[in-house]
């Protein structure tokens, strides 16, 4: 059974004078990410393979995460559309077993509600969230997976 974690990217900086897609994390968010990682670990939950987005965020979060895992980053995850998102997932690796998915928000937080029929009110900045799913990957769809657990660096 596929497993995918989907992951909100950690707390940025503002941003005042920069592009957006341009925000490193701040020193908060670093923390997070270095926590979230140790999580993943903890957890048995270190994935196969990981979807990022190109963000410098996004790139910032998934390095201090610490994962020795193969990397594909997307642009496509940056438009921030939950069905985008969603093609993504159908097309990852057969071997992969547990898929990360590293983006923003609000696609993420969309993207668990679409899989699960629920989701937090809220998917705060380095939230994780555990979602079990039925067949193969290329067999995704709204409403198939189970939410197993979600994680937030205040948990």
């Amino acid at each position: 059974m596929p497993t995918l974690i989907v992951l909100r990217h950690a707390k940025a900086v503002a941003g005042l004078g920069m592009l957006d897609f341009d925000r490193p994390l701040n020193d908060r968010g670093r923390r997070d990410a270095t926590a979230a990682g140790e999580w993943l670990r903890a957890n048995h939950l270190v994935p196969d393979h990981v979807l990022c987005s190109t963000a410098a965020r996004t790139r910032e979060t998934l390095a201090r995460l610490e994962l020795d895992t193969e990397v594909s980053f997307e642009g496509a995850i940056y438009d921030n559309e939950p069905e985008g998102l969603l093609a993504l997932v159908g097309e990852a690796p057969d071997e992969a077993g547990r898929l990360l998915l590293v983006g923003h928000n609000p696609s993420v937080h969309q993207l668990v509600h679409d899989l699960t029929g629920q989701a937090p009110d809220a998917f705060p900045t380095c939230a994780l969230a555990v979602i079990e799913l039925p067949g193969a990957w290329t067999d995704v769809r709204p409403g198939l997976g189970t939410l197993r657990t979600v994680h937030t660096p205040k948990d």
